[in-house]
């Protein structure tokens, strides 16, 4: 019986130094580059930090003081669990780079007040702001030459 119990807690003492160990690798990957400013991140959103698609992040906060102040913005809303968002953003950023066109991103999976502020029906959505107000929005997945119209017509 003693050999069980110290069998047991051996096993014990294994689990939790791997689930320590574990915690603190992934909180070595969110601190390591995250622009989200939060200490924990989904691992979907951790996944995408070195993603070169994904590296014009903006948080809630910096796009609502954005916005109040009346600035002009183009904002990508988008989710790392998305699968159309996963085939639309290797289209939409490098298109958007070779215009000269900065885009804001903003993961409404780190941020779900977005989803009810911006009255986003689902990702991605890609929103064209001036003066701080919406002009001109586009939801759902599209090919690269239906966003290249729609940059050309409401940003450029």
């Amino acid at each position: 019986m003693k050999k069980v119990l110290i069998f047991l807690g051996i096993i014990i003492i294994l689990f939790a130094g791997t689930a320590y160990l574990t915690n603190m690798s992934n909180k070595e990957k969110v601190d390591a580059k995250n622009p989200y400013g939060k200490d924990s991140l989904h691992p979907e959103t951790v996944a995408q930090l070195k993603d070169p698609n994904y590296q014009n992040i903006i948080t809630l906060d910096n796009l609502q003081d954005k916005l109040e102040s009346g600035e002009d913005a183009t904002v990508y809303f988008y989710s790392p669990t998305c699968p159309h968002c996963k085939v639309a953003t290797p289209i939409l950023m490098p298109l958007a780079d070779d215009m000269d066109i900065n885009i804001d991103q903003l993961n409404v999976l780190e941020y779900e007040s977005a989803w009810d502020e911006f009255a986003i029906e689902g990702t991605p959505t890609l929103i064209r702001f001036e003066d701080g107000k919406e002009v001109a929005r586009v939801t759902g997945g599209q090919d690269k030459e239906q966003y290249q119209q729609w940059l050309e017509d409401n940003v450029k």
